[in-house]
């Protein structure tokens, strides 16, 4: 992919060339800006290609390490019971439905 983009990258160059220097044969200040235009085309090609390159190996490190969107019910427990040490009530729900009822532990 990289070879082709970069001869498209070279004509486009060389096209702009060629309309800048006849614009300064004619004297034509459209000729000029249509040069000009021509390679800023070239520089954006270049850097969406390399800030693609980027975003797209930045997206395969992140897939090797993916994230859950929801958490387990196994965390609703942890986050239960830690609550319950923490404030020394004792919680009645289960982790589908983390209610707590405010009961004294018992020894």
């Amino acid at each position: 992919m990289l070879p082709l983009i970069l001869l498209l990258v070279v004509v486009l160059v060389v096209c702009a060339l060629r309309l800048m220097e006849k614009a300064l044969e004619c004297q034509e200040f459209s000729l000029m800006l249509a040069g000009f235009l021509v390679a800023s085309t070239a520089v954006a090609m270049m850097t969406v290609y390399f800030l693609m390159g980027d975003y797209f190996s930045y997206m395969t490190q992140a897939s090797a390490y993916p994230l859950s969107d929801t958490p387990s019910a196994s965390t609703y427990s942890d986050v239960a019971t830690h609550s319950a040490r923490m404030t020394g009530f004792r919680g009645t729900g289960s982790a589908d439905s983390p209610q707590f009822i405010a009961t004294p532990l018992l020894p």
